[in-house]
């Protein structure tokens, strides 16, 4: 396989990653990506685990919505002037979620030129016989794609007990969205094991095939984020929508060969495009 169209593809920005004025900054980080996203980890807060820093609600001004990288950094820098390289005291860093971490990550990464994307599935780590939907950044190293998960600092992996390391994920921690779809279509896995909270099955594992593939055409943000507005009605899968999803998630085991397609998605996709929650 010619993989020089998907390291060049990635490589490169999309809307969301773009550095806009912090272009110099980013270019005067380390190169490492082990320091990069350690980087991350002091300009970031998770909404969902400030207990680990001692911090609550009230603490900090939340929100999970996902902000283009340039305008993440300027609220960085309205909080603390100071160079990204400087690690933040918890209460002072911005609050996300996990993808603002793998978008962040993935920015600095693409700035210093090594193919990078952001990818949706589901982490093994964060809770036992589950699989928690998360976000991550996948990257080119040393000639194949490996993983990140910049959120998984210092008290992260203590309170987790994570035993590998953080910039490098083994394939059996994480589960992209199209395998997880193709393992409990074939009855290998229960669905009701894939998700986020109480949102568990078939319907939320569309959601996450979605804004999977969107996500590697650079779209990391989408109307498929609203899926907490999806009424319980809405959750049936009918088989046209099933053998779709089966095609999404053939073309992500693929994604280097199926670039063309995730670049260009076919017109007959449109309906399915369409969050079914809003149709």
């Amino acid at each position: 396989m010619d993989l020089l169209p998907a390291l060049t593809f990635y490589r490169t920005h999309g809307a969301m990653s773009a550095p806009g004025r912090h272009a110099d900054a980013i270019n005067a980080l380390p190169d490492n990506v082990g320091a990069l996203a350690n980087v991350v980890r002091g300009l970031l807060i998770h909404s969902g685990w400030l207990h680990l820093y001692g911090l609550v609600a009230d603490d900090v001004t939340m929100s999970r919505e996902t902000l283009p990288v340039a305008q993440r950094l300027d609220a960085i820098l309205t909080l603390q002037a100071a160079p990204l390289s400087q690690a933040r005291p918890a209460r002072a860093r911005a609050v996300g979620t996990c993808r603002d971490y793998a978008l962040m990550l993935c920015a600095f990464l693409r700035q210093k030129a090594v193919p990078a994307r952001v990818r949706c599935g589901y982490a093994r780590y964060f809770k036992a016989d589950h699989n928690e939907d998360h976000w991550v950044c996948q990257y080119w190293r040393d000639g194949r794609w490996a993983l990140a998960d910049a959120q998984l600092d210092d008290a992260h992996c203590a309170h987790l007990s994570i035993g590998f390391e953080p910039i490098d994920i083994p394939e059996d921690q994480f589960i992209f969205a199209g395998q997880a779809w193709q393992r409990c279509r074939a009855g290998g896995a229960d669905a009701a094991s894939y998700g986020h909270g109480t949102a568990t099955g078939p319907w939320f594992m569309r959601v996450d095939l979605v804004r999977d593939l969107l996500s590697l055409g650079k779209q990391e943000v989408s109307d498929w984020d609203t899926w907490r507005e999806a009424s319980v009605d809405s959750h049936a899968i009918d088989p046209a929508a099933g053998a779709w999803c089966d095609t999404v998630a053939a073309v992500l085991a693929d994604v280097d060969g199926s670039l063309a397609t995730i670049r260009q998605l076919p017109a007959g996709w449109a309906p399915y495009l369409r969050p079914f929650w809003r149709s």
